[in-house]
């Protein structure tokens, strides 16, 4: 028998590997034949985390056997999967999304509106009385930290907050300052082409009709990354045409002041305008607040949309 394929989606980021991994152990430790995956390359904060404690990224892979057997984790959505999960039987969904798939036959699936997938794994974990050791813990917390940007995004819940608590006691860890060194270790952009750049953390999200890209670049320094803005469009205008967008957001996230500023380009850049009240000036605005694509950029634009 065939192992059955964990993975999160595509543009990995640190919740999608380090939740691969720490599924694939519960799996293990349940008795089941699993090996963790991944669908593309590791972000400069996932090789920082995965360094930082020693641990061996998941296995790439670009497809898998028809009827395979696999486990999606961090995501649901098939535009975010492997390109052939038309073709796979889905076992289990561990995420913390909205539900974008069905299925023609029943799978356990277990979405919680919680602020990464790891808070989700550690219920799993004591559920079947498991025992969480540091490695396993320093992953998750190391998850939670990124998705929520240290407990300060809005879409972080109580449930977050506990599950830090909780792991960076088993990890022995003082999660801020690892924290904080942590989310600084993924905004170093320098080694990476503006194709790359624009790849790093990018989904696929249609505002209803308006077929759209969001792509988040986390930076200790707005104007670091503005001061590519010439290349990024183009980079942009690029994508736009190539994959026949209406938009294309590019948020620049600044960890430190919890603002995005936003490029958007497409003949639905007017959306952004709408949606927050703002104005584009050379196709940019900043947006005060504004740090998750979740919570404060799909509702909204898909509300104005």
């Amino acid at each position: 028998m065939s192992k059955t394929y964990i993975f999160g989606h595509k543009s990995p980021d640190t919740d999608s590997i380090t939740s691969s991994l720490v599924m694939a152990d519960l799996e293990t430790k349940l008795g089941n034949d699993v090996v963790a995956c991944r669908l593309g390359s590791l972000n400069k904060e996932t090789e920082y985390v995965l360094n930082y404690f020693d641990i061996e990224a998941p296995e790439l892979i670009e497809r898998i056997d028809d009827d395979a057997e696999v486990i999606l984790v961090d995501h649901n959505s098939p535009s975010e999967s492997i390109d052939n999960i038309e073709n796979a039987k889905i076992l289990k969904v561990v995420d913390h999304h909205k539900i974008a798939f069905e299925t023609s036959y029943p799978l356990f699936v277990r979405t919680e509106p919680v602020g990464c997938t790891e808070t989700v794994l550690l219920k799993l974990y004591k559920e079947n009385g498991l025992i969480l050791d540091r490695t396993i813990a320093s992953l998750m917390l190391s998850a939670i930290i990124s998705d929520t940007l240290l407990l300060k995004s809005p879409t972080t819940t109580e449930d977050d907050k506990e599950a830090v608590k909780e792991l960076a006691e088993i990890a022995e860890i003082d999660y801020e300052a690892y924290g904080l060194e942590m989310l600084k270790a993924g905004t170093d952009l320098s080694s990476f082409t503006i194709p790359e750049i624009l790849s790093l953390d990018a989904k696929q999200i249609d505002f209803k009709d308006v077929k759209s890209i969001v792509n988040q670049v986390n930076t200790a320094d707005i104007s670091d990354v503005m001061e590519m803005k010439a290349d990024l469009e183009a980079g942009m205008e690029k994508i736009i045409e190539e994959e026949d967008l209406d938009l294309f957001m590019l948020l620049i996230t600044d960890i430190v002041n919890s603002n995005s500023q936003v490029i958007a380009l497409g003949k639905d850049a007017a959306l952004v305008e709408k949606a927050y009240g703002v104005k584009l000036e050379d196709n940019t605005v900043l947006l005060e607040g504004v740090v998750s694509r979740k919570k404060q950029v799909v509702p909204i634009m898909t509300e104005n949309a």
